[in-house]
């Protein structure tokens, strides 16, 4: 049993990985492929996808293992709906019909669809389910570089676990402690999402986006009414501030009478100062559990290294918080840490834990700089371009690398596209939106003008590996751009008392380092350190954008617009590129600039997605 599909779905960020003898092959959200941003449902695309990657037939597979457990998560929904009687009546009238038709029977709904992908499979006794949680842990201990982690999981809520702690060795791994629902950092994180007005399981990055332009002035009433947080970095949530365990919403009236306000109408109203102070707030909470719990499993199992996993770990800030505290000498996160990566976690716990097959470690880590989606030889793209009525030139490699870097270099926006598509939600200069770091403009034009967006949201530096902590407080690798750090005090410019006064996003308007349009306004910024092992195009790239500038850093954001996928495809690419204000396209060896296309092409893309 050495080829396994794992599969995450029914929730949010359905994924497909396989692996073969515990390597990690191929691996990808089905939103990539049905344009539909965190597709939930069954990922019958990824599933194609990675099934092709590896060359084979469902039923040559060995197992299919699900990322959680059916029964268990029902039981929950069930204990909790019986709990609060006869209050959640409605949300468990319209729950519970889909249960019992659909998801109770999981076993028998998953063998329908896999019978889609190859009628020869027909093997229930090829299914398996692990734990959500341990899916989580798995997919975070087992590709990291570590012999020995402690692992903490956090996020919303799996069957009943929202918070786990698990110690792995060698191919081992054990779950040893456990916070349940409906106490979960997550939700809680979640709950200030919605208050914010930017959407549940898909906005909470803009909620941490927003922290740095506040101040946090109701952290003391969040610790004192909504959360109780225990020395050891336990808690419980005070539930009568919250619906999500009986109703339709987030939060109820206590909440709001809490803060003095309703909940941000994102139609109608803008963010004010008292938004700001919010998302400032909660941000400091969540880093206080988050550490607080840090220290105590490290003094409680001695243990020197930790992986992290959960939607929690998507909280690249706290990330940061974490590695300045050094509470432990080494971090690893898992890249597609929510709910996506659970299809690999799930995988991976079946090989290792289950069947006790040998772990392989890799110096780095084992997820190869997470580039394990689809790629396009040249031949096929440049016939998806003429397909789509695009025009094109066609250069050599050293051309593409001076040409775009010479684009870069006069402040244009460039879509770049090469290799593998990465899995996880961040861009890491496969599918990416690159720019010069240097210029004044580029934050906001960015965001109002290609990717169609709020005008505080921060941009992310490439950085090259060898250049880090010249440019960075920040020394160790962040391959995944999940680790926040303050730029090197060399590099910034510091604020006027009167510019400090300036309402939150006035403050983009001023220039605070050498890099302005990749530091936010607390100097601070997510970085991906880049190096040639994982990516030689980009890490080529952004070395002879040095070579011109002196400055080994680009700009990185992902390549869509609000509200879509990342693009997958070359015309995917193309499409995004003639909705938007991009200059110029780069996929493979091919370079297409905006003035020498066709105008009829132009689309309108800042209506076609549900904005997020």
């Amino acid at each position: 049993m050495n080829r396994i599909l794992g599969i995450s779905a029914f929730y949010h960020d359905s994924a497909a990985t396989i692996i073969i003898d515990g390597e990690i092959i191929a691996a990808a959200q089905e939103e990539r492929f049905t344009r539909i941003k965190h597709d939930s449902n069954y990922p019958y695309n990824a599933v194609e996808f990675v099934l092709k990657f590896a060359n084979l037939k469902l039923s040559e597979i060995d197992a299919v293992v699900f990322y959680e457990k059916p029964f268990l998560k029902f039981e929950r929904l069930l204990e909790t709906y019986v709990a609060m009687a006869p209050k959640g009546f409605l949300q468990f009238s319209k729950a519970m019909p889909t249960w019992l038709r659909e998801k109770l029977f999981q076993k028998n709904l998953l063998l329908k669809f896999l019978k889609k992908h190859d009628k020869n499979f027909n093997s229930p006794k090829k299914m398996f389910f692990s734990e959500h949680h341990l899916s989580h842990a798995a997919s975070a201990f087992f590709p990291s570089p570590f012999e020995e982690a402690i692992i903490l999981t956090a996020d919303g809520v799996g069957e009943w676990a929202t918070t786990t702690l698990a110690i792995g060795n060698s191919n081992k791994l054990e779950i040893k402690k456990e916070i349940h629902f409906p106490h979960s950092l997550g939700l809680l994180y979640s709950a200030f999402t919605y208050y914010t007005g930017f959407k549940v399981n898909s906005g909470e990055y803009k909620l941490m986006g927003l922290a740095p332009y506040g101040y946090s002035k109701y952290d003391n009433i969040i610790e004192k009414e909504l959360i109780d947080i225990k020395d050891d970095g336990s808690f419980r949530l005070n539930q009568k501030y919250f619906n999500y365990t009986t109703g339709m919403t987030m939060i109820n009236e206590k909440f709001n009478n809490l803060f003095g306000q309703r909940p941000r109408d994102s139609k109608k109203e803008k963010i004010t100062q008292f938004h700001m102070d919010i998302a400032a707030s909660i941000q400091k909470v969540t880093e206080k559990v988050i550490i607080k719990l840090a220290k105590a499993i490290r003094k409680e199992y001695g243990v020197k290294n930790l992986c992290l996993a959960g939607g929690v770990a998507l909280n690249c800030v706290a990330n940061g918080k974490l590695l300045e505290e050094k509470i432990f000498d080494n971090i690893w996160i898992q890249p597609a840490a929510g709910d996506a990566g659970g299809s690999l976690g799930a995988a991976l716990a079946l090989w290792h834990v289950e069947l006790k097959q040998k772990r392989h470690i890799s110096k780095n880590d084992s997820m190869k700089g997470s580039y394990l989606g689809n790629e396009f030889t040249q031949e096929q793209i440049e016939h998806e371009l003429r397909s789509v009525g695009a025009k094109f030139i066609t250069l050599k490699y050293e051309e593409v690398i001076d040409k775009t870097s010479e684009y870069i270099s006069n402040e244009k926006a460039v879509g770049w596209f090469q290799g593998r598509m990465e899995f996880g939600p961040r861009a890491l200069g496969a599918r990416s939106i690159i720019a010069d770091p240097r210029s004044e403009k580029m934050q906001k034009n960015l965001n109002l003008k290609v990717k169609y967006r709020e005008s505080f949201r921060p941009f992310a530096p490439s950085v090259l590996r060898e250049d880090l902590s010249e440019w960075f407080n920040m020394n160790v690798d962040s391959p995944y751009m999940l680790m926040v750090a303050n730029i090197n005090s060399k590099k910034k410019i510091e604020m006027t008392a009167e510019q400090e006064k300036l309402f939150g996003i006035d403050k983009l308007n001023v220039k605070r380092s050498e890099i302005p349009s990749v530091t936010h306004v607390d100097y601070s910024a997510r970085i991906q350190t880049v190096n040639k092992d994982t990516n030689k195009y980009y890490y080529d790239l952004i070395s002879k954008f040095k070579e011109k500038t002196g400055c080994p850093i680009v700009v990185n954001t992902s390549f869509n617009v609000r509200g879509e996928p990342i693009v997958s495809t070359p015309k995917e690419a193309f499409n995004c590129f003639m909705g938007t204000e991009l200059d110029c396209l780069v996929i493979g060896n091919c370079i297409l600039e905006k003035n020498n296309q066709d105008p009829i092409l132009k689309k309108d893309y800042k209506n076609k997605f549900e904005l997020d």
